[in-house]
């Protein structure tokens, strides 16, 4: 057994769970932070119709499906080094988010950007214009 076929066996005990970043059947994922607010971008090549991915939020989870197919007709697949198929990634965030939630995907990236929920009991100091 190859180094690699060990590393898959390994991180694909159920301990990990389905967040489990070292997959290969899981799209890359950044994550970029603000004080207030997250950037969240997921490497999903091929997608042919935005309505191939789901995103789904609640408090502080991000939860992200989709189902990556790269067909070239006449081609045969010799070497897989991008992630196809179907896959759910669930992500913890840093902290919980309101409902302001903005998705966009482009060149093979999906951006998703969060707000930070600010619970009613915290005092906010508002901007005069």
């Amino acid at each position: 057994m190859d180094w690699t076929k060990q590393w898959e066996a390994f991180f694909s005990n159920p301990f990990w769970g389905s967040s489990n970043a070292f997959s290969s059947h899981s799209p890359g994922v950044n994550i970029y932070r603000r004080e207030n607010e997250l950037l969240i971008v997921v490497a999903i090549p091929g997608l042919e119709h935005i309505h191939d991915a789901e995103v789904y939020v609640h408090y502080n989870t991000l939860e992200i499906k989709a189902n990556i197919q790269l067909h070239f007709e006449g081609f045969e697949l010799i070497e897989e080094g991008i992630t196809q198929g179907p896959f759910e990634r669930v992500i913890q965030l840093p902290f919980p988010v309101g409902e302001k939630v903005e998705a966009v995907y482009e060149n093979g990236l999906l951006f998703i950007q969060l707000h930070r929920l600010i619970p009613d009991h915290i005092k906010r100091k508002v901007e005069i214009k």
